[in-house]
């Protein structure tokens, strides 16, 4: 999936009345939906609204534990769909160092995944974005003497905050139509920005019939919860 081209040109228009009544509106959902649960959404919307394009960090492990779908899809084609090919030839230049250990740097290609609206919170903080693996192979002597084969690596994830054209946004009662949130940006009421994270090094055996190693525990970082939270956003103040 190739990344999102954008609105066009940030401030190329001027607002008009009703650019300003769709701020208003969009920055009343951003209370709404973090009152009901859609942190993400409302933290990436807010950042939006702030209109300073400045980059923000995506929280990867909690993307892969919040959505089933995104973490089996990470599993499944960048993990295991790799891996026994990645363990052949570090295995292959193992034989050929003489038993010696191997080091292979490893990536997978970027590929799109989408996030749907069944799961509203993600949908509307990323929509689609771009992931990959990057980690290193290592092949080293066992105990026994067999080669044990380990993968470090990282789950990487990165996307353009936008809006297409052509969508609107519906959460509960709060209803903005097509196209007028992408208008923000090009009237200069609101500026897209890029987002990227990379979760921690994990460890799995390859080979070795183990599981993929779970998720970090997302911990309250952004929630309700977090006492750290208005701090770091810069107050309550939401339309600054």
């Amino acid at each position: 999936m190739a990344a999102d081209r954008g609105s066009g040109k940030h401030g190329a228009e001027d607002p008009g009345w009703g650019d300003w009544g769709t701020r208003m509106k969009m920055n009343l959902l951003v209370i709404g939906a973090d009152g009901g649960d859609l942190n993400d959404a409302s933290r990436h919307m807010k950042h939006y609204l702030d209109n300073t394009g400045t980059p923000m960090e995506l929280p990867v492990d909690k993307m892969l534990t919040d959505n089933q779908g995104f973490r089996t899809y990470t599993e499944k084609f960048h993990l295991l769909g790799n891996a026994d090919t990645w363990r052949e030839q570090a295995l292959a230049e193992y034989e050929k160092n003489g038993g010696r250990p191997v080091v292979m740097p490893v990536e997978t290609p970027g590929e799109g995944y989408y996030f749907n609206d069944a799961d509203p919170n993600w949908y509307y903080a990323v929509g689609g974005v771009q992931s990959n693996v990057t980690g290193v192979v290592t092949v080293v002597p066992g105990a026994d003497g067999k080669p044990v084969v380990g993968l470090d690596y990282q789950v990487n994830v990165w996307d353009r905050y936008n809006w297409d054209q052509g969508k609107g946004v519906t959460i509960g009662k709060f209803e903005i139509p097509d196209g007028e949130p992408a208008q923000q940006h090009r009237v200069g009421l609101a500026q897209e920005f890029n987002m990227a994270g990379s979760g921690p090094v994990k460890h799995y055996g390859v080979g070795s019939g183990a599981a993929v190693p779970a998720p970090d525990e997302p911990g309250r970082a952004g929630e309700r919860s977090d006492p750290g939270r208005h701090a770091r956003d810069g107050g309550g103040d939401i339309d600054r």
